[in-house]
């Protein structure tokens, strides 16, 4: 359907791995590896949350929540990598408009979420370290319930209005230089226009659900390491030591949020270095999460590490 030299496609194309057609084979069993170990790992961390009483505190609550996110976007993601990998090798991929969406409506929402999970972490931790005589009145279990859903709430509802105004874009063109569909992606598409500028106002809007957390997150563990410093060595030891995992996964998510800024900006016209950036973008958090949190949470490691004994013991 053309209206005025616009195009309102229903089917979008995503350039894949085109770049890197001789190495399917080689992608299809490292993705499928990927895969499977965010699988395990995730769910293996989840378990042992849920299933270890000692475990039911807020903090792990927050991670279980956020490595639920992260094993959530896997699976939007991998799956249909691999199938794609598989029925068309490393060539060019057709996909509807309105799949398109949906996926990056979840990973938005997801991502958005992630950000927000972990200012939640901060704000725990600020208020345990920094004020441990009031924690158990101000962080209750009601409460705790009420910030995760307006973690999982907010980064939704602005992803759902996104998505219905993206809808209703006319696009100019139809492929997307990446291996997964998002959001702003797909506006990118747009031929510009009043609804592209009100969707892109929801775009910023998005970015708020991030920039604001981050900005949360630095301001509340500068204020745990001021603290720390005046206290006592073995104190600050511990306090830095819960503190370090949420750091790395916090840098973990900024970083690639960077990289995908930046790529955006540069708008690279070779697909090998657009393909590679984009796919890691997604692999490096996945990975990453549930090796943090199975390492370096001395009570998470300690349940994984007599799991995975008793289970070689059998």
């Amino acid at each position: 359907m053309t209206s005025a030299g616009f195009n309102v496609t229903s089917s979008l194309t995503l350039v894949g791995f085109s770049s890197m057609s001789g190495h399917s084979s080689l992608l299809f069993f490292v993705f499928l590896l990927l895969y499977l170990f965010v699988l395990f790992s995730d769910s293996l961390v989840i378990y042992i949350i849920c299933s270890q009483r000692a475990l039911h505190r807020p903090m792990f609550a927050f991670v279980a929540s956020l490595l639920l996110n992260s094993l959530t976007g896997s699976t939007l993601v991998y799956p249909k990598l691999l199938s794609d990998l598989l029925l068309s090798g490393a060539g060019l991929v057709q996909v509807s408009r309105t799949l398109c969406q949906c996926q990056g409506f979840l990973l938005s929402s997801l991502g958005g979420s992630s950000f927000m999970l972990l200012s939640a972490m901060a704000f725990d931790r600020y208020l345990s370290i920094c004020h441990p005589m009031h924690y158990a009145v101000l962080v209750t279990p009601a409460k705790v319930v009420l910030m995760l859903l307006v973690c999982w709430m907010l980064p939704a509802i602005l992803g759902v209005v996104s998505t219905l105004l993206a809808s209703r874009l006319p696009l100019c063109r139809a492929q997307l230089n990446r291996v997964y569909c998002d959001f702003y992606s797909i506006v990118s598409l747009s031929c510009g226009g009043a609804a592209a500028q009100l969707s892109g106002l929801f775009s910023v809007l998005f970015t708020v659900v991030i920039v604001f957390p981050a900005a949360f997150i630095l301001f509340s563990y500068a204020r745990i390491l001021f603290i720390c410093l005046r206290r006592s060595r073995s104190f600050s030891s511990k306090a830095l030591q819960t503190c370090l995992p949420h750091l790395l996964v916090f840098f973990n998510y900024s970083i690639s949020v960077c990289f995908d800024l930046m790529l955006r900006r540069l708008q690279s016209n070779r697909e090998s270095d657009t393909t590679l950036i984009t796919s890691m973008l997604i692999l490096v958090p996945t990975v990453l999460n549930p090796v943090v949190y199975g390492l370096k949470l001395k009570e998470v490691f300690t349940h994984v590490k007599r799991l995975l004994s008793c289970r070689r013991d059998s």
